[in-house]
């Protein structure tokens, strides 16, 4: 399996397919990334080369921000929504849906322990 900036992507499949196992690679990105780089798109990813790994490293680092960086920034967004008390930052600390889903039916059973909504009368 080749590594490309500390992940292990599988080798057989296809280059674009494999590269979206990265964090913030998806098919768009992949297909930009392999056409930059002057890559087939189509080639297994068992075919890389050493030189050619060592570029793509140097492409996502250096140009994009992906996985490790880019978890930190996502967790940095919602802490500072959680400090400055909005809307977002509230849902986020009670656990319940952020972007406008209802919490009538579903939502019960998201993560975390067992929130009781309410209670039926009988």
């Amino acid at each position: 399996m080749p590594r490309v900036i500390g992940i292990d992507i599988p080798d057989r499949k296809k280059l674009k397919i494999s590269l979206t196992y990265i964090y913030g690679v998806g098919n768009k990105l992949a297909l930009d990334i392999t056409e930059t780089l002057g890559l087939d798109p189509e080639m297994l990813a068992k075919d890389l080369v050493e030189a050619q790994i060592s570029k793509l490293n140097a492409l996502l680092q250096g140009e994009y921000v992906v996985e490790g960086d880019l978890r930190r920034q996502v967790q940095n967004n919602i802490k500072r929504y959680i400090s400055i008390n909005c809307y977002r930052g509230m849902r986020h600390r009670l656990g319940l849906p952020v972007r406008g889903q209802r919490t009538r039916c579903n939502a019960r059973t998201r993560k975390g322990k067992k929130k009781t909504v309410a209670n039926k009368k009988k």
